[in-house]
């Protein structure tokens, strides 16, 4: 007998018609909150009423309002997807799912771009995958920039992570009509969506949510203080000529709310206490007054099943588009670093004796790697080890893309398309893509794919863990030497 090829699961919100394919089924845009509009954009995520018949669940949902972004040469659509689709019904999840029935391990991914770019339709999210190898996937859209991470008079901060807690519930309450397992349930996330995961593990409301989580070049100490985000505030309101309040903002479309935001770009945001810990590359992020890796024991890290890793070369995709490796100067490199330590040169004498051969522009591409990424990684991975003892494991991603004439190298976000095992796919390898024209290496993708599946079924994705005072790292896609 045919199965259906368009099936309908029953969810206590109401039916969803999905769409199978050979690896599973597939439901797009199912609200797990309701449509963040008006005064409702600055007020914590509210339950969606639900509704009568069957829903359309084939289509993918509107995304956040965000800007487009530019990265030179490198074609990112791929990981920022189609930009801004407008539409209210935004806060939503897409399941990929081998078969509504079963208790299968969960893996719910969190888009990266910097708080206020993304969304769950990027090509690279697919979840095929995944549901081939018996795991449902859950990707998540959550609010972005002002409404979604603005610090505002009279909102609740950090609205996006409580999207995030929203589409959590969810999880824990429906993944089941979907042959998923609410008891095994693993967080993941990239970039911004990694800081975010990460934040969920000091996070008291979290507790119970998920099992395990996936730090991919994340920040365990990128989070705002409230000085610096009132900053932020300030200069948002007066480039909206408003007060900085829920209540000013509300009436103000989300078309103006993007035309600002070259206004708030390149803010200084250090302060008596602290260090820019974004280094100007985005005027959003959370705004808590302890760092996640700072706060661990407030959240339900000890009972978490931790992997976490970063890139060998982070900063380089902030630099190789557009040319930036060959023209830095040691200005730049010094003006780079000063965002973001009390004392740079210190830190730059540490990294030329490491790395004497260094150019300019690769002094350059470490700091940013180090600031953004490593050394917030570096701290909530020891922390999570003090409290959790063999369940965090930590991983260096070194596989070094072709694209940009060999520029690129092992950047932020090269590893997602081995995660996702979609590294050969033709839209990934031109000079101007992602992977670049070089064939991606045989077997890599199979490996960092199949750890993270075996880290969900079981928490052990194949390597020791490491301990606080014994730092072990399996290194993912070494590039070859000789």
């Amino acid at each position: 007998m045919l199965r259906q090829a368009y099936p309908v699961v029953e969810t206590p919100s109401g039916a969803v018609r999905g769409l199978r394919d050979r690896t599973g089924e597939r439901y797009r845009a199912l609200p797990y909150a309701a449509a963040p509009t008006g005064a409702g954009r600055f007020a914590p995520p509210a339950p969606h009423p639900g509704w009568s018949g069957v829903r359309d669940g084939t289509r993918p949902s509107p995304t956040a309002p965000q800007p487009a972004r530019d990265f030179g040469r490198l074609d990112m659509t791929p990981y920022f997807g189609p930009g801004w689709v407008p539409g209210g019904e935004y806060l939503t999840v897409d399941v990929h799912t081998p078969a509504p029935s079963g208790r299968r391990p969960v893996m719910v991914f969190v888009h990266g771009g910097g708080f206020v770019t993304g969304s769950n339709r990027a090509a690279l999210y697919d979840g095929s995958a995944f549901a081939r190898d018996g795991v449902v996937l859950v990707t998540v859209n959550y609010r972005l920039g002002i409404p979604g991470f603005l610090d505002l008079a009279g909102a609740p901060p950090n609205r996006g992570l409580l999207d995030l807690l929203a589409a959590l519930g969810w999880v824990r309450d429906t993944i089941a009509a979907f042959g998923g397992d609410p008891e095994n349930v693993t967080v993941f996330g990239q970039s911004a969506g990694a800081t975010l995961v990460g934040a969920l593990l000091a996070t008291p409301r979290a507790k119970g949510l998920f099992r395990r989580a996936i730090v991919q070049s994340g920040n365990g100490t990128g989070a705002f203080t409230p000085e610096q985000a009132q900053r932020v505030t300030a200069a948002a309101a007066a480039a909206l000529g408003v007060e900085p309040t829920a209540e000013a903002f509300a009436p103000i479309p989300d078309e103006h709310f993007l035309a600002v935001l070259p206004a708030l770009a390149g803010l200084d945001l250090r302060t008596g206490t602290a260090p820019d810990p974004l280094a100007g590359l985005s005027p959003f992020s959370l705004v808590l007054s302890v760092q996640p890796a700072d706060a661990l024991a407030d959240g339900p890290a000890a009972d978490i099943d931790l992997l976490i890793g970063t890139n060998t070369q982070e900063g380089h995709l902030y630099l190789a588009p557009r040319g930036d490796l060959e023209s830095t100067t040691q200005a730049d490199v010094l003006a780079v670093a000063t965002r973001a330590h009390a004392d740079p040169q210190t830190v730059l004498a540490a990294l030329r004796a490491a790395r004497p051969d260094a150019t300019p522009g690769e002094l350059r591409s470490a700091v940013l790697g180090q600031i953004l990424f490593e050394t917030g990684t570096t701290r909530m991975a020891r922390a999570h080890a003090r409290i959790s003892e063999g369940r965090t494991h930590r991983y260096s991603f070194g596989y070094r893309s072709t694209a940009l004439d060999g520029r690129l190298g092992a950047a932020h976000t090269v590893e997602l398309p081995f995660v996702f095992d979609l590294a050969d796919e033709p839209w990934l390898h031109g000079d101007a893509d992602l992977l670049g024209p070089a064939p991606a290496p045989a077997g890599l993708a199979a490996q960092v794919h199949g750890a993270w599946v075996a880290f969900a079924r079981t928490g052990n994705p194949g390597w020791a863990a490491c301990a606080p005072q014994r730092p072990t790292v399996e290194i993912l896609g070494e590039e070859e030497t000789g």
